[in-house]
């Protein structure tokens, strides 16, 4: 069993501090904000990373189905869309829309269809989000 770690800091009050975040692996890092989480402002917050985890979950799931059907892609390409909003007065991730694009050769856009769903419900991160996030996807081949 496969255990991943990060480390995130913050420092001060909630709407004037800054917190950095880093994968143990060394290959992400990064500082966030009040304002870069819930202003809009530039910089990353746990959102991107939620958006990025899930987009590499998803994508390397439906690369797996394809191939387990006979018909492994060239490219998958899938962006994520990690929404926090405010329910009931309190900060909440309310969904996660996934938009992929693939290049698959000798299947069609039903087989493509029903390969990305299976991998929207099975990819390890669509599981823990589902129940408490709203997961959409829009999947085409190209």
């Amino acid at each position: 069993m496969a255990t991943s770690n990060a480390v995130a800091t913050w420092e001060g009050k909630l709407r004037d501090g800054k917190g950095n975040f880093k994968g143990q692996s060394g290959a992400f890092s990064g500082a966030f904000s009040f304002g870069t989480r819930f202003e809009g402002k530039k910089g990353s917050n746990p959102e991107e990373l939620i958006a990025a985890a899930h987009a590499g979950c998803f994508s390397m799931a439906l690369s797996a189905a394809l191939e387990k059907a006979g018909h492994p892609a060239t490219r998958i390409e899938t962006r994520a869309a990690v929404t926090i909003e405010t329910v009931d007065g309190s900060p909440k991730i309310t969904r996660s829309v996934l938009d992929v694009r693939g290049k698959v050769d000798g299947i069609d856009q039903a087989a493509f269809q029903q390969a990305a769903e299976g991998a929207k419900k099975n990819c390890p991160v669509s599981k823990a989000l589902q129940g408490n996030v709203e997961i959409t996807m829009d999947a085409k081949l190209v």
